[in-house]
């Protein structure tokens, strides 16, 4: 299988790349903005620029478009910079994967529900809250309107091995691994179901091998909010100096409304791979100390 990654620098596109590699595939993976080892630029916001890598030559099977725009308060001030990068970055991408005659597969997120009623599944009606949520659900659109065989996998709260260690969690364990003492103000009412990007990657082998198409949610067992989900981590450093100061999410005056209750159902997926595993928090910092 010969896959085109956009996007391939960053959190999921990286394990993505790593994974598809180790399982045999040919994979062309792109950066835009930070190059990493391994990546080509590519810049999916002008398909004619001169300096994107040649896909068409690569000739990919599948595009898997991990590139966005995810700062959600920036998104909130920034509305025509967030659709550019998550909605016209998409409708270009899929021009792309027409003329390869390639699958497409797109991220997206919990965010395109409101919060009131989750952790969601695949049905569930939508209810974008700002900017980057309503964008999100245009790709989406885009991606079902375009004719072209599509998987929509939707996740939140990613974590794992990075090479910036953007990430919350990584944040969390460097910071600790480094003595540094961490001031923690966070959300105690905002719920959401954390993953592994390396498990991103897995469960999107299985449904590319497979030839699956539509939307599937793709999360962990764990159902925290960010001071639980902090704390899970903390207790791995008992040597760690912090100070925890949890807040209620009005109260961080915060640009970008936020779904409370949010997080995702993997009943789906689980009920067509019951033998597929999800790792979760604790697999993952116990693995770092």
């Amino acid at each position: 299988m010969k896959i085109f990654i956009s996007g391939a620098s960053g959190l999921v596109g990286g394990n993505c790349q790593k994974y598809f590699l180790e399982q045999g595939a040919e994979v062309l993976g792109t950066y835009f903005s930070f190059p990493t080892e391994n990546t080509v630029f590519f810049n999916s916001l002008n398909l004619a620029d001169e300096k994107n890598a040649d896909v068409k030559a690569f000739n990919p099977d599948v595009i898997v478009h991990c590139g966005a725009l995810t700062h959600v308060d920036y998104c909130e001030d920034n509305e025509e910079e967030s659709y550019q990068k998550t909605v016209q970055s998409t409708v270009n991408l899929l021009a792309l994967a027409k003329e390869c005659n390639a699958r497409f597969v797109y991220i997206s997120t919990d965010y395109v529900f409101d919060g009131i009623d989750g952790p969601y599944a695949e049905e569930d009606v939508f209810n974008p809250l700002g900017v980057y949520a309503e964008h999100k659900l245009v790709g989406e659109q885009a991606v079902q309107g375009s004719g072209v065989s599509s998987l929509i996998l939707r996740i939140t709260n990613v974590y794992g091995d990075e090479v910036r260690g953007k990430n919350f969690i990584a944040r969390i364990i460097q910071q600790c691994k480094e003595g540094k003492e961490l001031t923690l103000k966070l959300p105690v009412d905002q719920y959401a179901t954390p993953v592994n990007a390396l498990d991103v990657a897995k469960s999107m082998w299985l449904l590319l091998n497979d030839n699956k198409e539509g939307v599937y949610h793709i999360a962990s067992t764990d159902y925290v909010n960010r001071v639980e989900l902090a704390l899970r981590v903390l207790k791995y450093f008992p040597e760690a100096k912090y100070e925890l100061l949890p807040q209620f999410t009005e109260d961080l005056n915060q640009a970008a409304e936020r779904p409370l209750l949010g997080g995702l159902l993997t009943s789906k997926f689980s009920a067509e791979y019951p033998t597929f595993l999800f790792s979760n928090v604790d697999d993952y910092v116990s693995s770092k100390v």
